[in-house]
């Protein structure tokens, strides 16, 4: 009996493969050519002077990336350890996953200029330090929403495909490569599109720093907004805001519209829909013989290589946990190194527990009163936003991300409006408020919505994408449509995305409540009675006590609402709207 094989067409070097090697080449030279101005000497007498001259846009630009992309990987490596941590160790979660919904929610861009100063010392006489300090700040706007994407993905792995892990004895290293990651790749994909625009957010911020009575103005699109702002130049404004529309096109199609056509070989499902995402990019790397040769000398020798070692230690690990859960020891062992790790941790926070104990009683229980009044009000807006966002970000991401010639479509334009800064938005609205007489009280949750709304929207997109072919066909061929296959299909399948889009969506919205309810223009002040406006003046007047005090009636807030709302919603999620 004759056996057929399918034949791989082979691949010749074509014109477009010198193309192709000539950019690879422009591209690391660029690299090494940014990345040598990262270290330069840094002291009074060579601090960098940001040029207002158009023709430096470009470099700025990549200056801009170059940050942007350091702290994109950052965070993609800490989101699969932390995430994974939080995930198979159960005990380390109920820790984990309640301070990483804090760290979300605290305004960090009011600490930089603490971290600039550790980094400065760290990096004496170099811009190396201010550097880090930067990619940290848009480290902060990026990890978070991955963290929770990945996280949710493996807490919401089939059962099926669990127990055939199981059964094939794959070790931890196996499970991760062949299992989690490729089954939360379209959730992690989308989540990190949506970090990476956000934290275009951080760029002026982050690049623009005051410290020690010292402003630090990085090279970066950033700091030559920041300095067209101050200056007033409205025409280095739009140059800034058009170099900005320039790079996030760039980004989208060169990178991310590629990642989302690659990630749908990881979409559950046996039969594949006729409709699929289109690159042009993506297809003509697909077909480049030079990029074939590159991975076959040097990616796969090097993941084979990664692989072999990996593998290596987790079964040495395996074997080690197992003798360990053998041996009589283990146990009294293991108790009191959890003891010594407990009598440490309290050592290290009894003296700011006790610092933080007499703050408050210095301030008076009035004072404390009035603060928790404050983040009840600044709590009813946050829950405003999410349920506004909620009402058309459902239907759009759903429509996006189950019709791919409308996604082709409408990424760009969704990447566009989710990156754009929220906050230079803020003077126009400011306008509107003010010459209508709008109640700041009800405006200020617009406001808060411009910056919190797209993690929904993107997580909704990234559910909807993953809803297998198998189910649509099935409605189909059953008629089920209208708002039955809604209750039966669509929103069961997307839940899961749709809790980490709000879980994320309201940390971003405590976040935004600093700048987003207490806004100035022309000598006009609009307040919003709320726990943002307080922490926003507290740092203005410089009042450190009122500082501590409203983040952390802040973050009792955040830690309350996740264990009354949100981990309830990851268990209903787990236990019945994942696919089994």
């Amino acid at each position: 009996m004759p056996v057929f094989t399918q034949i791989t067409p082979k691949k010749h070097f074509r014109f477009i493969d010198v193309i192709i090697f000539c950019l690879i080449f422009v591209f690391l030279y660029t690299i090494l050519k940014l990345s040598s101005g990262m270290a330069v000497p840094f002291n009074p007498s060579h601090e960098p002077v940001i040029s207002l001259d158009p023709s430096m846009l470009p470099y700025y630009a990549g200056r801009s990336l170059l940050r942007m992309f350091i702290a994109f990987v950052i965070s993609l490596l800490f989101s699969l350890v932390y995430g994974y941590i939080a995930a198979k160790n159960k005990t380390a979660r109920y820790f984990m996953i309640p301070l990483l919904d804090i760290l979300q929610s605290v305004p960090v861009l009011g600490f930089l200029s603490a971290f600039i100063l550790v980094f400065m010392y760290m990096f004496p006489h170099s811009l190396l330090g201010a550097e880090c300090a930067s990619i940290l700040a848009i480290f902060t706007s990026q990890a978070w929403n991955m963290t929770f994407s990945f996280y949710h993905s493996l807490i919401t792995i089939p059962k099926e495909l669990g127990e055939a892990s199981e059964l094939l004895h794959f070790n931890f290293w196996q499970r991760f490569t062949y299992l989690e990651l490729p089954i939360s790749m379209i959730s992690l994909i989308w989540n990190g599109m949506m970090s990476f625009g956000g934290s275009w957010f951080f760029l002026a911020a982050s690049e623009s720093i005051s410290v020690l009575g010292r402003n630090i103005h990085l090279p970066g699109v950033g700091s030559y907004l920041a300095m067209a702002v101050q200056k007033g130049n409205l025409t280095c404004m739009l140059y800034a805001m058009i170099t900005m529309l320039i790079m996030i096109i760039m980004v989208d199609q060169f990178f991310w519209r590629p990642l989302i056509v690659w990630s749908q070989k990881f979409k559950l499902e046996l039969s594949e829909s006729s409709a699929q995402p289109q690159s042009f990019v993506y297809d003509v790397l697909y077909k480049s013989f030079l990029i074939e040769k590159i991975n076959h000398f040097l990616f796969r020798p090097c993941w084979k290589l990664c692989n072999y070692l990996m593998n290596g230690l987790a079964d040495s690990s395996q074997r080690t946990i197992t003798n360990l859960h053998q041996h009589e020891h283990y146990r009294s062992f293991n108790l009191t190194l959890r003891a010594i790790i407990f009598c440490f941790v309290c050592y290290k926070i009894y003296h700011p527990l006790l610092n933080a104990f007499y703050l408050l009683y210095a301030l008076g229980s009035t004072t404390i009163l009035h603060v928790f009044c404050l983040g009840f009000f600044t709590c009813c807006r946050v829950f405003a936003a999410i349920i506004l966002g909620l009402i058309w970000t459902i239907p759009v991401g759903v429509m996006i991300g189950m019709h791919p010639k409308i996604s082709e479509k409408m990424q760009p334009i969704v990447q566009i409006a989710a990156s754009f800064p929220a906050n230079m938005l803020f003077p126009f609205i400011t306008v509107l408020f003010l010459q209508y007489s709008i109640n700041f009280q009800y405006g200020s949750v617009a406001l808060m919505m411009l910056g919190t709304q797209w993690y929904i929207l993107f997580n909704v997109i990234a559910g909807a994408m993953s809803i297998p072919n198998d189910l649509i066909e099935a409605a189909n061929i059953f008629k089920i449509t209208g708002w039955k296959k809604w209750k039966l299909v669509i929103l069961p399948c997307i839940f899961p995305h749709l809790v980490t889009g709000l879980i994320t969506a309201s940390g971003g919205a405590w976040n935004a409540s600093i700048i987003s309810e207490l806004v100035t223009w022309k000598g006009h002040t609009l307040i919003a009675s709320g726990l943002g406006a307080y922490i926003s003046m507290a740092t203005t007047s410089g009042n450190w006590a009122y500082i501590i005090v409203g983040i952390t009636v802040m973050c009792l807030f955040v830690v309350v609402i996740n264990h009354l709302l949100w981990r309830r919603l990851y268990q209903i999620s787990i236990s019945k709207y994942h696919l089994d």
